[in-house]
């Protein structure tokens, strides 16, 4: 090897699935209609899904959550403490930074594998719904 590449990972389409099926039963249970994005760790999209009577205001919320998770690797929860602070507050102008509560990088084994992202709820909701699927998702 020649040092001038890496070898990088990235959620596969059956882990997707199973995250997608895993966040709708926990938005369900929460009480939501939601918009559910999973996307690569490149931050293109890898599966999504929307419930009938979900907003669709919230289909690009949910992608640009999912992308800013993974693109950063952290949860767009943490964007909105972190947009707070003078010295990042411009970032809050870059297109596609979501910085609203419901964007989970998802992870494994310490790398970042691709980013979730869920809209349709109140704030709360959203981040519940994440945080139920990512435990029953096993990370």
């Amino acid at each position: 090897m020649s040092g001038n590449s890496f070898i990088s990972r990235s959620v596969t389409r059956e882990a997707a699935a199973r995250l997608i099926a895993k966040a709708i039963a926990a938005s369900e249970r929460v009480g939501f209609e939601p918009v559910v994005a999973i996307v690569d760790a490149a931050g293109n999209l890898k599966a999504f899904e929307r419930s009938d009577k979900s907003s669709y205001l919230a289909v690009n919320i949910a992608i640009d959550k999912a992308y800013t998770a993974a693109s950063f690797g952290l949860s767009t929860a943490q964007w909105v403490d972190l947009l707070e602070d003078r010295g990042a507050s411009n970032l809050r102008h870059v297109p596609r930074v979501m910085a609203a509560a419901g964007g989970f990088p998802i992870m494994e084994d310490g790398a970042v594998i691709g980013g979730l992202g869920i809209s349709g709820g109140s704030w709360a909701q959203d981040q519940e719904a994440g945080e139920e699927a990512l435990r029953n998702f096993g990370q």
